[in-house]
């Protein structure tokens, strides 16, 4: 066994392979060879390290090093520098703000001060292909104990105590529909995980998969003991290879170990898992247009009742969850659930993986304990507006979540407290946006969307979708009327009443909370017929039109 002095690790998430990462450390490997240093040194592909904006990035331990932005021409500099010379290359350091306290970190490798990684724990440190780094961190082990120790209605109580919700969206109790569907009588059940990740601006999902495929799993097979499944199904985005390749390699390398397949553990539990490939279609997030399309049909909602816990796949018991919230479950059997209900708050514990975009100084992945707030994240891990402008909103949840505005920079980003204030958590994504952003353009983006992805199967959403983007695309133009502004508001609540699904009931939540807090950009675009951002161009005038309309007023 070769022991080496150093360990390079390069993110090779997707982000950072377009930018060049796999050219990065192909120069990487040449040049160790070079100096006669690859016998020291190990070069290892890994999973997500966080700041995605500073793509590519590499950590070189034992020091713990970031470097970002690395080019194929830095790379000579490192190796000669860093590696042969002891001297960081300073202009190359990824600063993470070393002097902020890290709230109660899951481990050392916390990449952004106040993170806490439990879901990400892995992501980063270890090589995702490689389920013997995996087991180092102690993987597999809550699947043992589960099989070996405890019977499926202990691990159902573990993660009912834990208080664990659902982080696909809607928050429903996670140990709750566990024990729906081990509860329901049949002579097969399923375990889905759901990896659709179809919300603009989340990629979560993505990344855990990328960065830490074993960790899905080991959750699923303890999912499926703990329900009396021995199938699984992981649905997937076509688009998503780099998950899809590291979860078959995963699935391959565990089935040979006798971690998945039959008789785990001597236990006498069968559970094997299958990847499905979906096309695309933002409604197969929805969980029974999903189980329409592992079924080979065309991926539309059913009406509900039965729910999948009792007929789901193949009219059989399953049980669906984000893989997020499975990617918390090996925590919450190594730690316990009483470790695990401390962080957070009480109605909403554990942590959130956010997805950090727009106009902030760093984007990326981040995971912190439910309640920390708005302003937390934008100012502290976001690191606070580009070129010093004025944040204007955030959208929170993605297309489906709602708008939060300046005055509300203070809630606690957790269910409860966003339910207050008209969004929702949804699937982390975070949206964050200055004040050179038009609202209405704003919301006719997102309606545009809606309309181009709804399924067409219900009349609320089939149409809900296309009038509520005419209005809009009127009022942009000028051509709005005040009386616009409450069919928008009819419109919004007859979709989120009688919409089918889930995707037509939440589409309006941007149209309920631009309304709510933004009311003042409307009325100027329809009653003044100005767009103060100068982003709805029928209504941008020259200074010439502007002194006669300011005469004529």
């Amino acid at each position: 066994m070769a022991f080496y002095r150093s360990h390079i690790l390069v993110c090779t998430d997707q982000e950072c392979v377009e930018k060049g990462a796999k050219e990065v450390e192909r120069t990487l490997v040449k040049e160790l060879k070079k100096f006669n240093l690859d016998n020291e040194i190990k070069v290892v592909d890994t999973g997500c390290l966080g700041p995605c904006e500073a793509g590519p990035l590499m950590v070189i331990y034992p020091e713990g090093v970031y470097y970002g932005n690395v080019q194929v021409e830095d790379v000579s500099e490192i190796v000669e520098e860093h590696l042969l010379k002891g001297r960081r290359v300073n202009r190359l350091l990824y600063e993470i703000g070393d002097d902020a306290e890290v709230i109660a970190p899951y481990q050392q490798e916390d990449v952004f001060p106040g993170e806490m990684r439990v879901v990400l724990r892995n992501c980063g440190i270890i090589n995702p292909e490689n389920i013997k780094e995996y087991i180092a961190q102690d993987g597999y082990q809550s699947l043992g104990k589960a099989l070996t120790e405890l019977t499926q209605e202990e691990v159902i109580e573990m993660v009912e105590e834990s208080g664990l919700r659902g982080r696909g969206g809607a928050g429903f109790p996670t140990g709750l529909k566990w024990k729906f569907t081990n509860q329901a009588d049949a002579d097969e059940k399923y375990v889905v995980a759901n990896a659709d990740e179809g919300e603009p601006g989340t990629s979560k999902d993505r990344l855990i998969m990328e960065g830490d495929p074993h960790s899905l799993l080991e959750a699923m097979a303890i999912a499926g003991y703990a329900v009396g499944a021995n199938t699984g199904y992981i649905y997937i985005r076509g688009e998503y290879q780099l998950a899809v390749n590291r979860l078959e390699t995963a699935i391959e390398q565990a089935e040979e170990l006798g971690l998945l397949g039959e008789n785990i553990f001597d236990s006498g539990f069968d559970f094997k898992i299958k990847i499905r490939e979906g096309a695309g279609a933002y409604v197969c997030g929805e969980e029974t247009a999903l189980l329409q399309s592992i079924e080979g049909e065309r991926g539309e909602p059913q009406v509900k009742p039965p729910y999948p816990p009792s007929e789901g796949l193949w009219g059989k018991p399953t049980l669906i969850n984000n893989v997020e919230t499975l990617a918390n479950i090996p925590v919450i059997l190594e730690k316990g659930a009483k470790w695990y209900s401390e962080i957070g708050t009480e109605s909403c514990t554990g942590t959130k993986v956010f997805t950090l975009s727009g106009d902030v100084e760093n984007e990326g992945l981040i995971e912190v304990p439910m309640g920390t707030t708005l302003r937390e994240i934008v100012e502290g891990f976001g690191g606070g507006i580009v070129n010093g402008r004025e944040f204007k909103m955030a959208q929170t949840g993605g297309t489906s979540g709602g708008c939060i505005p300046k005055d509300l920079l203070d809630t606690p980003m957790d269910y409860d407290a966003l339910a207050e204030v008209g969004t929702a958590l949804g699937s982390g994504a975070l949206l964050v946006m200055d004040d050179t952003h038009c609202i209405v353009d704003i919301a006719k983006c997102f309606m545009h969307f809606f309309e181009h992805e709804s399924c067409g199967k219900c009349l609320p959403c089939r149409e809900g979708n296309t009038r509520i983007y005419e209005i809009l695309d009127r009022i942009s133009k000028g051509e709005g009327v005040l009386e616009d502004l409450d069919k928008l508001q009819d419109l919004a609540d007859v979709m989120s009443n009688t919409a089918l699904c889930g995707l037509g009931q939440a589409a309006p939540t941007s149209i309920y909370s631009t309304l709510d807090h933004f009311k003042d950009e409307y009325l100027a675009h329809i009653t003044a017929k100005v767009c103060a951002t100068d982003t709805c161009q029928a209504l941008v005038v020259d200074d010439e039109e502007e002194y006669e309309r300011s005469e004529t007023a």
